[in-house]
């Protein structure tokens, strides 16, 4: 599997920047995560938008899904349809619009589904965030990648994301900025995450453009020794 970084902000972007999306290919398989500002045409200079196997979303937020309102408009211009999977918010205008449009299929996921996508098992488990909101877990070659969405610290973390090649982390707080109140988790407990987790490498995201990632990553070197920044435009194995 490779991972295609193509947006690390949140929940706004730096300058020249993009919030959360990623895009992990399998064999034929091509499964975007998240579609926040700034990530639609850095998608679409890879490949045609439409030709996804499937959109997740972890959850509604802006900084997540921001992209996907503009996304409409191609799909209607070109009349092609695209598989949208994310989590129920009632309470997202987005949401709505992408369930009464007629390019958008969209299936609602919840904490325990698994789902078969080409040559992908794609898992989703449960997020600590102040909307609806989802983690995922795919499973391919033998290999599983991780990806947190947006999350404070959860028991049922490191048990679903145990034993994974790479773990794409939210990262937004240094630890002197970091509560249990927070939506987010720090650095550290991101790394802290991963070790409990025994997963291979950790990739830590969301970044605000408020933090050094300096200092990010040094908190998660303290705890985790493989564990390196996303960026804009990297493509990792997993």
């Amino acid at each position: 599997m490779k991972l295609h970084i193509l947006g690390v902000n949140g929940p706004f972007p730096e300058s020249n920047g993009a919030t959360s999306g990623y895009l992990l290919e399998a064999e034929d398989t091509l499964l975007q995560f998240d579609l926040g500002a700034g990530v639609l045409a850095r998608l679409t200079a890879l490949m045609p938008p439409e030709s996804l196997s499937a959109l997740f979303l972890t959850h509604w937020h802006y900084d997540h899904i921001a992209d996907l309102s503009v996304l409409f408009y191609r799909l209607e211009v070109l009349g092609k349809e695209l598989q949208v999977y994310a989590p129920v918010d009632e309470a997202s205008p987005l949401r709505k619009a992408a369930a009464e449009s007629p390019w958008i299929r969209l299936t609602d996921v919840s904490p325990g589904d698994v789902l078969s996508i080409g040559s992908c098992v794609v898992r989703v488990g449960e997020a600590r965030h102040p909307v609806p909101a989802v983690c995922y877990r795919v499973e391919a070659e033998g290999r599983a990648f991780g990806y947190t969405g947006d999350t404070n610290t959860l028991p049922s973390l490191s048990s679903f994301f145990h034993g994974c090649s790479l773990l794409l982390a939210d990262a937004l707080f240094p630890s002197a900025d970091w509560s249990e109140k927070k939506p987010h988790l720090s650095a550290g407990l991101a790394a802290e995450l991963a070790r409990e987790a025994e997963v291979k490498k950790l990739v830590l995201t969301h970044l605000s453009p408020l933090f050094s990632p300096a200092l990010l990553l040094r908190e998660a070197q303290a705890r985790f020794s493989d564990v390196r920044l996303a960026s804009s435009g990297t493509v990792l194995e997993v």
